[in-house]
């Protein structure tokens, strides 16, 4: 019998029929340069069909940056710039991203038939387990902008375990009053669909000042090839149901929750009234002087800032991970602490390098330049 000899076997992936280890590589290459630019993917659920955008691979027990941008907006005009910083890659190189479109709110999406149904926010919430069942993804950090921070709300209420963190920019938590709905009627007599829009999205300021920022958006609004599907957008945000919190119950969010809003933004007071109702223990509310309506747009910079210190908090990012990041600030930061809990409590503090100190949740920063 021929004596057995030892052979080492050293695993290689598998190359396809014909082709050589040199175009094995240059295809890897391609797929990694494919994920960092983008994949959009769709999905069926039973309130129709919507789209997302997947950048980046998984990371093992990281949980997915999930964005839901704002009426009128998609998700490269809602959050492009503040994703596109520069120190904002030092963070989003440690997730994977997933950016929805609302339905119909997707470059190139057809207009919707006439009389057709547009998903309410509930609806447009209880899309969101069949994009990360599709994903296989088990847990978010939501980012959302307006109509997106209430949806994310909604979706974080219904599934506690999924959300670890919500960063929710111009929320307002409450249904329409009727003095709102009757405000609401008679504007849309006098007022065009794109111009209601634009108020929602920007200060009184910012529109009177008519800067670069507001004529961009003034012109992707009104020349939007899709205006009436974001008007069906906008009819199910305006008719959203309350949210609920209760401060003291146990309808709250149970994740921590970093509340954005600009000084003089048209939903400063919402979101004020929206940190009354959240779990001062898990909350933070940045309040973001000469930032206007859109924070995200304005000031990505500061809101990079910050969402570095939110992801922090929550032990994702190791502080020697963030040495370029600190280096790199040079605008100025002034936080100011206080416990929202009956008294007020407010105590000043301003570091020489600029940076907001990582402090705990239920404090109020205010960023100014």
């Amino acid at each position: 019998m021929a004596e057995l000899q030892e052979v080492n076997i050293t695993e290689e992936k598998p190359l396809l029929p014909g082709q050589t280890p040199e175009a094995a590589k240059e295809a890897e290459l391609a797929a990694r340069i494919l994920l960092d630019q983008g994949q959009t993917h769709s999905v069926e659920t039973p309130y129709g069909s919507v789209t997302f955008t997947v950048y980046g691979t998984p990371k093992p027990k990281r949980p997915a940056i999930f964005t839901y941008h704002d009426v009128g907006l998609n998700y490269k005009t809602c959050f492009k710039p503040l994703f596109d910083f520069g120190d904002m890659q030092e963070i989003i190189k440690n997730f994977v991203r997933v950016h929805v479109e609302a339905p119909g709110m997707e470059e190139g999406a057809p207009v919707f038939p006439l009389g057709y149904q547009y998903p309410s926010l509930d609806q447009l919430a209880d899309m969101i387990p069949a994009i990360l069942q599709y994903l296989n993804f088990s847990t978010i950090i939501g980012v959302g902008v307006g109509a997106g921070a209430y949806i994310l709300s909604r979706f974080a209420l219904l599934n506690p375990d999924v959300v670890e963190g919500l960063v929710l920019i111009n929320i307002d938590c409450n249904a329409k009053g009727w003095m709102d709905w009757a405000a609401h009627k008679l504007t849309g007599l006098t007022s065009s669909i794109s111009e209601m829009i634009l108020e929602h999205l920007f200060s009184q300021e910012e529109l009177s000042g008519d800067s670069e920022l507001v004529q961009r958006y003034r012109d992707i609004i009104m020349h939007a090839p899709n205006l009436e599907n974001i008007e069906l957008f906008w009819n199910s945000y305006n008719n959203r149901r309350d949210l609920h919190f209760e401060r003291r119950g146990d309808a709250n969010l149970k994740c921590p929750v970093m509340l954005v809003v600009g000084d003089q933004a048209p939903y400063e007071d919402a979101v004020v009234e929206c940190n009354s109702k959240l779990d001062p223990t898990k909350t933070s509310f940045l309040k973001m002087a000469d930032s206007g309506g859109q924070p995200q747009l304005t000031q990505p910079g500061k809101l990079t800032e910050a969402f570095k210190y939110f992801v922090q908090g929550m032990g994702y990012m190791a502080s020697s991970c963030m040495t370029r990041l600190s280096r790199s600030r040079t605008a100025s930061l002034t936080s100011r602490a206080s416990i929202d809990s009956g008294r007020s409590r407010t105590a000043s503090q301003s570091s020489e390098s600029g940076i907001v100190p990582s402090g705990s949740p239920g404090h109020t920063m205010e960023v100014s330049s």
